[in-house]
């Protein structure tokens, strides 16, 4: 857990002004459909920063940041692996890459993407609904 949370200006030192914007387009797009706890915390080893989406327990993402770099990470189980698996096709060639190349872990798949704009966003959005119904309308 972080004791002070990241200032706009921090976050824009540490990945630059565009994908910044990237970061924030992204939790609007989040924020609009979802009701959700959100979590800052140290990124671990390869992150400077975690930006978790949770709500009774369960993640639905998180973002990342690290120096000149965003991270959005999805996690996929068994049941979600097949429902998109069934749809795969659907999703851009890049989606279907990231995921084919992800490693598989005995709890499901940890999809991690590096968007620098917002040209799968809406690929990004069908994979949180995979996880859980949008609960705004």
């Amino acid at each position: 857990m972080l004791d002070t949370m990241p200032t706009s200006e921090e976050i824009i030192a540490l990945v630059g002004k565009s994908l910044y914007e990237v970061w924030n387009n992204l939790c609007a797009l989040i924020n609009e459909r979802y009701d959700m706890e959100c979590l800052w915390n140290k990124g671990g080893k390869a992150w400077k920063y975690e930006y978790k989406y949770r709500r009774g327990g369960k993640t639905l993402c998180a973002l990342y940041a690290k120096e000149n770099c965003v991270g959005f990470m999805v996690v996929l189980g068994k049941d979600e692996r097949l429902k998109f698996e069934a749809d795969k096709e659907n999703y851009s060639k890049a989606v279907q890459e990231i995921y084919d190349n992800t490693h598989t872990y005995h709890d499901g798949k940890w999809v991690m993407f590096a968007p620098t704009d917002t040209s799968l966003f809406d690929d990004f959005i069908r994979l949180l609904s995979i996880k859980r119904k949008p609960n705004k309308k």
